[in-house]
C-alpha cells in the first residue's frame, strides 16, 4: 500500500454494544468481528488479512479483581508473553488507580514471516479484563500508523458505572 493511499480521513466513535466502553477510531478504517471466543472488535486500514490493526475484547472474570492481585496478575501477564517468538519487551509499566489495574507492554516479536510491533493495556476492572492492543506487521508499520494508534489508546474511556465498581472509597461508602 503506498503512502497516497494511507491517509487520515476523519473518525468515527465506536460504542460497545453492551455499554462498557467507547473509543475513536479512522471512519475508513474496516471493522471486524473477532472470534466466537473473543468478545470484542477490531479494526484495521486492510480490507483483507490485516496484519496492521487494533482491537479490544471483554472478558467476564469470575471474581472481582482488587489492587492486591497485581502480583499475581504480573506473573501471568508475563508469562504469557514468555510464550511468543524471540521477544523483545521495549516498554512496560503497570498503574493502580482505586482497584482497577492497568499493565502496558509494547513489544516486538517473530509471527511467522512477520516481526510485528504491539502496544497492549491489560485492565483489570472489578469483575472485568479488558485487552486493547495495537499492532504494526512491523516496525515501520507502527511507527507510521502511531498517531492513530495512540489516539485508539487515547480515547478509550470505561463507562463510569464500571470506574465506580473499582473505586475503594466509593465501594467503602456504598455499605454490604
Amino acid at each position: 500500500m503506498s503512502d497516497r493511499e494511507r491517509k487520515y480521513t476523519g473518525i468515527r466513535t465506536y460504542r460497545d454494544p453492551f455499554g462498557r466502553f467507547l473509543f475513536r477510531y479512522p471512519k475508513d478504517w474496516q471493522q471486524f468481528d473477532l472470534s466466537e471466543d473473543r468478545d470484542g472488535v477490531m479494526f484495521s486500514p486492510e480490507t483483507e488479512n490485516p496484519t496492521t490493526w487494533f482491537s479490544i475484547w471483554a472478558t467476564r472474570l469470575p471474581d472481582a479483581i482488587v489492587a492486591e492481585d497485581m502480583d499475581v496478575l504480573r506473573e501471568g501477564i508475563n508469562e504469557g508473553l514468555r510464550r511468543l517468538d524471540d521477544l523483545h519487551v521495549e516498554f512496560e509499566s503497570e498503574d493502580v488507580f482505586g482497584d482497577l489495574c492497568r499493565f502496558e507492554r509494547i513489544y516486538v516479536f517473530k509471527e511467522g514471516p512477520l516481526t510485528p510491533k504491539r502496544r497492549v493495556w491489560m485492565l483489570y476492572v472489578h469483575t472485568w479484563q479488558f485487552v486493547l492492543m495495537a499492532q504494526g506487521a512491523s516496525a515501520e508499520e507502527y511507527q507510521y500508523w502511531f498517531p492513530m494508534l495512540s489516539d485508539f489508546f487515547d480515547t478509550f474511556d470505561l463507562a463510569p458505572t464500571l470506574w465506580f465498581a473499582s473505586d475503594r472509597e466509593l465501594m467503602n461508602q456504598a455499605g454490604p
